[in-house]
């Protein structure tokens, strides 16, 4: 056996071979390698940088999402008030051209025009209707006993409402609304405006009876209001 002395000094680790020493699929891999890391890095600071601005941004952008909304909330109100205002400036106007063509007080061309938009008159025949029957008198009674506005008959009046009194005829907005709906009833029953305003003034029972003998019914009434006959 032979005795040498021995030493306790670390072996010196080999040096990393360089890149270009090395097998060609050896580069390759490290390159994959070294890209992937670069795309990882890169990724990690994009995440963190939009952190970062999420938590900087985010709470300003949530007040501004809520004033945005406010102001929507805010239009749509403002859009629907003008279109309230707009149909309400038109039936104003409407009101002011009755009332002015008719001589007659706004509010009674005002009632008169509720009343035909109720029971979908023609607000021209509705006015004209009143003129004829009654040129605008709250307390007028033909020859036979037709009373108000619309001089409809109590019989016909108490037809339509049960319950309701002659007296009652003399209201303003009773009267008007039962008169008018009594028309758009004869409309209906009608078909045309012409024969529903004869029926109105001469009676649907003789109106019918009339041209079941083949005549003409009419008797210049229709002409009054519609303007021909």
């Amino acid at each position: 056996m032979i005795k040498g002395s021995q030493t306790n000094d670390p072996v010196d680790a080999a040096p990393a071979a360089p890149l270009d020493s090395m097998p060609s699929a050896a580069r390759t891999a490290i390159k994959r390698r070294n890209v992937v890391v670069g795309i990882v890095a890169v990724l990690a600071v994009a995440a963190i940088s939009a952190a970062v601005t999420r938590a900087a941004v985010n709470p300003r952008l949530v007040v501004l999402e809520a004033e945005a909304e406010a102001a929507r909330a805010e239009i749509r109100d403002a859009q629907s008030d003008l279109s309230r205002l707009q149909t309400e400036f038109e039936q104003l106007r409407v009101v002011q051209e009755y009332s002015t063509a008719f001589r007659i007080p706004a509010d009674l061309a005002e009632a008169i025009r509720e009343a035909a938009q109720r029971e979908d008159l023609d607000p021209d025949m509705a006015f004209r209707l009143v003129a004829t029957e009654s040129s605008f008198r709250r307390r007028a009674i033909s020859s036979v006993g037709a009373v108000g506005y619309t001089q409809l008959m109590p019989s016909t009046a108490m037809w339509l409402e049960p319950g309701l009194t002659e007296r009652d005829l003399f209201d303003r907005d009773t009267n008007l609304r039962l008169g008018f709906r009594y028309l758009r009833m004869l409309l209906d029953q009608y078909g045309d405006a012409r024969l529903a305003l004869l029926a109105y003034n001469r009676g649907p029972g003789i109106v019918s009876g009339i041209m079941a003998r083949g005549e003409d019914p009419a008797n210049g009434y229709a002409r009054q209001i519609l303007g021909s006959e």
